[in-house]
């Protein structure tokens, strides 16, 4: 993690009443979601959200229905502790890992150009770096399913893009989106790591199963500063919309603000599409100028160009 941006910890005295509130919090979340355990230690696995044949009966969709009806302040403890605990997990995880960060479409479906170039991008920096998305479907399934299959043939990624094709899109039906998924996973039983950082926020978009490592926050806010925090390596923007025009310009701000040698690369793809269609190239090339952020921002056309950008560990 860089070091400028590193989370404050807040150290309180407890009282009889704090901790009976968190007995509450932990007593709600176990009775309204068999398996949320507000004390976990590791991340989950995609297994573990999906462990049901039934998505619709699955942990992922329970805890979702859960966090949409919450209302009382052990159910919001609740979910501040597990997301905590998450927090937690993942900086373990993350340690000695050179994470580097794919933002893209979650419009992307499978079969098209943009999502098998996202997939060829996680493969390309997958054997450098862990590749770190979102977690969620389009240009973030795509980038983990490139990373997970970084060390494998380039014949079994185009195998893997080929399986999932039969199903470009988690609508109108998860289960079968999910079935083509764990038809691609049996071509390669030894994974790169890749982690997925999604939310019970967008609850509606499923989780992709590419991801080895899944850090599946409540809140979203925490969660999107923490994805950004993680990837010490840099990120890679690929074309998308408002989420990830956000993404961009929150990561400009830490760096902005960052110390020289905490800066980490920002490299967009898609000259035309950041220079006219959404015209955020101009501003963060404004915003860099005279920073020492400015050469480290770039703008390129290809992935192969973005993944050279991309600092390799030790450099």
């Amino acid at each position: 993690m860089r070091s400028t941006r590193a989370r404050n910890v807040v150290v309180e005295c407890r009282t009889d009443d704090d901790h009976a509130l968190e007995a509450d919090a932990g007593a709600v979340a176990g009775s309204h979601v068999a398996g949320l355990d507000i004390t976990r230690t590791r991340l989950y696995t995609p297994g573990e959200l999906y462990d049901t044949s039934a998505y619709a009966d699955s942990f992922d969709s329970r805890a979702y229905h859960w966090a949409l009806t919450t209302a009382g302040p052990a159910e919001a403890l609740a979910e501040v502790l597990h997301d905590q605990a998450i927090d937690t997990a993942l900086g373990t995880w993350a340690t000695g890992r050179s994470l580097v960060g794919v933002m893209g479409g979650h419009a992307a479906d499978r079969g098209t150009p943009a999502y098998a170039e996202a997939a060829r991008l996680g493969a390309l920096l997958g054997r450098d770096h862990v590749v770190a998305t979102g977690g969620g479907p389009g240009a973030m399934e795509a980038a983990n399913l490139g990373g997970r299959m970084a060390a494998a043939p380039p014949a079994a990624l185009a195998e893997a893009l080929r399986r999932v094709a039969d199903v470009p899109s988690f609508r109108p039906s998860v289960d079968d989106w999910v079935a083509a998924a764990r038809a691609a996973l049996d071509l390669v039983p030894d994974p790169s790591p890749s982690l997925g950082v999604p939310t019970w926020h967008y609850g509606h978009e499923p989780p992709n199963l590419f991801a080895t490592a899944i850090a599946k926050y409540f809140r979203n806010a925490l969660r999107e500063a923490i994805l950004l925090m993680v990837c010490d390596a840099g990120i890679v923007f690929l074309p998308g919309a408002g989420g990830t025009v956000q993404e961009i310009f929150q990561d400009a701000c830490e760096n902005y603000y960052a110390a020289d040698d905490d800066v980490a690369p920002m490299v967009l793809v898609g000259r035309r599409y950041w220079t006219d269609e959404l015209p955020a190239w101009p501003l963060l090339r404004a915003l860099a100028r005279g920073r020492a952020m400015e050469q480290h921002v770039h703008l390129v056309d290809t992935v192969e160009e973005a993944a050279a950008l991309v600092t390799r560990p030790g450099r």
